[in-house]
């Protein structure tokens, strides 16, 4: 996707850009939870040596995955726009159809919380791997049901895998559904990136990432956020939900888009958050 971006973008052909596939540590553990084993720099590190050494000019993120402190050498270049943010859940139509007392697999806190939030009765497990290993645990029996983002099963031609999730039923990940492009702060690749920048992605996400950054949160806290562009207008949602889901802070907040709403809704929600809440983050 980046590629043709790019090729379009310049009026490039296709072959005038080298795809370089680096497999991460967060590819290959694929047995215990990412906070368990370094968090979401196990999706990065290894691009990130890439571009310091000159392997790579640019590397490519799915944005939830980029920890929100990067290194002071690295900046986001361009954003794709950005496709579906709801996530699907796979074994069943609905959250209410499932049985009492199912087996729901997932690796995320935030989809954990939120699932025990509307069903505390559910059983969560984890599980990774990519989509065709969880569909097919969900397939054996082996649980009931797992919950995937719809970003990337369209982007692997499976647009009717599973069914959506509205989002004020869940609330996505930060980031979700957005691709990202990286470079090193200095050089000529930024520019070259920059020209395929989707501005209203790019403006969501960070707005989304500066609420992550002020909160203190990582990949152990369930935190979920989504900004929306009307025109002039940039509306901000989040969620802080404690671990177990008994109990959870939520807000909103409208204002220019030159405003810093991450940073405001982040002390709001902190301030209300029970402390329950509150402690699951460093702010």
């Amino acid at each position: 996707m980046v590629r043709d971006a790019l090729c379009l973008a310049h009026g490039w052909s296709a072959d005038a850009v080298e795809t370089v596939v680096i497999r991460t540590t967060g590819d290959r553990v694929q047995d215990r939870a990412l906070a368990e084993i370094g968090g979401k720099a196990l999706w990065t590190k290894e691009l990130d040596r890439a571009l310091h050494d000159g392997e790579i000019d640019c590397a490519v993120h799915s944005m939830k995955d980029v920890e929100t402190i990067r290194p002071e050498t690295i900046r986001i270049a361009a954003m794709l726009p950005r496709a579906d943010v709801r996530d699907r859940l796979i074994g069943a139509e609905s959250i209410a159809d499932l049985r009492q007392n199912a087996v729901v697999g997932t690796s995320s806190p935030r989809r954990r919380a939120q699932m025990l939030r509307l069903r505390p009765d559910l059983e969560i497990v984890l599980i990774r791997g990519n989509v065709d290993t969880r569909r097919g645990r969900v397939a054996s029996g082996e649980m009931d049901a797992t919950l995937l983002a719809a970003a990337g099963l369209d982007r692997l031609g499976q647009h009717d895998c599973g069914h959506a999730i509205p989002t004020d039923v869940m609330l996505p990940a930060p980031a979700q559904g957005a691709v990202g492009i990286e470079v090193l702060g200095e050089g000529a690749a930024g520019a070259i990136v920059a020209a395929i920048d989707h501005a209203e992605t790019s403006l969501c996400v960070l707005t989304e990432r500066a609420l992550l950054a002020r909160l203190g949160a990582d990949c152990h806290s369930p935190v979920a956020a989504l900004a929306s562009l009307a025109g002039e207008t940039l509306t901000l949602r989040a969620e802080l939900i404690a671990e177990d889901g008994r109990c959870d802070v939520t807000g909103s907040i409208e204002g220019g888009i030159d405003e810093d709403l991450g940073t405001a809704l982040a002390l709001d929600l902190l301030t209300r958050a029970p402390a329950s809440v509150r402690l699951l983050f460093a702010a």
